[in-house]
């Protein structure tokens, strides 16, 4: 079986990324002296706030582009192993295989490393048994966002560090979490181990969707359609998870923000904006991040919905168990997950 060509995707991360005028100045060098002073703040409202754990002190970084692009690389290896196995498996040349997987990996990274703020580095599947409790924010990204809004760097940064610090919580609050959630990649791999006639597959989904006058492409991406009827069953229950985390790192992050911040509202609303951006609306679709925009409103509106229908408390029988996780339905109508766990 072919591997990746690093160095391919390297190279293409590197050309999407591009370079900031704001990366390696004095500006991001003091954002780095002063990062673990908002992430010890923001954990400590955290905790109080969802009455989860945060043990000890992460490692808090500011980092480049690239070094974003590095962290992630085996996270994405990991997520996009369908394509590259049905590349290996079905291309006639191993060497154009992973070459251009390696481009298509570059891409994605490369892509997305313009855009992330933060990121919480111990949910990352990888193979590493020893993976740091880091809260890692992408210095450009956030200098320039400041930049170009005119944001308070203190509270904007604060803001992004709420975010991480909810992720931690989810993380290394609830004990079961992380490996559930690498649980779920692995089963996302194997459930496509060994498939035959995947390109078969893919290209007759294509053609009946196309003949049915739909777009073969939904919010799942590219993952979507190489998926096997068995994965599409284990990405609705990563979907399912995703919006429940994102959905309650959102709210909490917002409901601090707006007793601590005061200019949260106009940020708030600014990232809305810059998630719903159609000038990259084909290409967050090609890559399955229309997934995650749905998982913010979808997550966020559940979160409300229980804390409406029953209390801010309630939302704690979701930590209970992966049984008592809700489902992607459950998520649409948390009437039924209520029903469901308080039964």
């Amino acid at each position: 079986m072919s591997k990746i060509d690093w160095d391919t995707a390297a190279s293409v991360a590197d050309r999407f990324a591009g370079e900031s005028e704001l990366a390696g100045t004095y500006h991001e060098r003091r954002f780095a002296l002063d990062a673990p002073s908002y992430v010890a703040r923001a954990s400590e409202l955290v905790a109080h706030e969802t009455g989860l754990d945060l043990p000890g002190a992460p490692d808090v970084g500011v980092i480049s582009r690239s070094q974003w692009v590095d962290t992630n690389i085996r996270a994405f290896t990991a997520l996009l192993a369908p394509l590259r196995k049905a590349l290996d498996e079905e291309s006639e040349t191993a060497g154009f295989g992973g070459k251009f997987m390696g481009a298509e990996l570059g891409a994605v990274l490369g892509f997305l490393s313009k855009r992330v703020l933060g990121q919480y580095e111990l949910v990352l599947p990888t193979d590493d048994d020893e993976v740091g409790d880091s809260v890692f924010f992408v210095g450009a990204n956030v200098l320039g966002m400041e930049r170009q809004h005119e944001f308070r760097p203190s509270h904007f940064r604060f803001w992004v560090a709420l975010h991480e610090s909810a992720h931690r919580a989810q993380f290394k609050g609830v004990p079961w979490m992380r490996a559930y959630f690498l649980s779920l990649v692995d089963d996302l791999v194997e459930s496509g181990a060994g498939e035959k006639g995947r390109v078969s597959r893919i290209a007759a989904t294509i053609a009946q969707a196309r003949e049915a006058g739909e777009d073969p492409i939904d919010d799942t991406g590219i993952l979507g359609i190489l998926a096997s009827p068995e994965q599409k069953e284990v990405l609705n229950r990563v979907q399912a998870l995703m919006s429940l985390l994102e959905g309650h790192g959102h709210v909490v992050m917002d409901r601090i923000g707006a007793r601590e911040i005061p200019d949260m509202g106009r940020m708030s609303r600014v990232l809305t904006a810059r998630r719903q951006n159609s000038r990259n609306a084909a290409v967050m679709r090609l890559i399955g991040m229309d997934m995650k925009l749905k998982q913010y409103d979808q997550g966020a509106a559940f979160i409300k919905s229980v804390e409406k229908q029953a209390s801010w408390d309630a939302l704690a029988m979701a930590w209970e168990s992966p049984e008592a996780l809700p489902t992607l339905d459950e998520i649409e109508e948390p009437s039924l997950w209520l029903t469901r766990v308080s039964g």
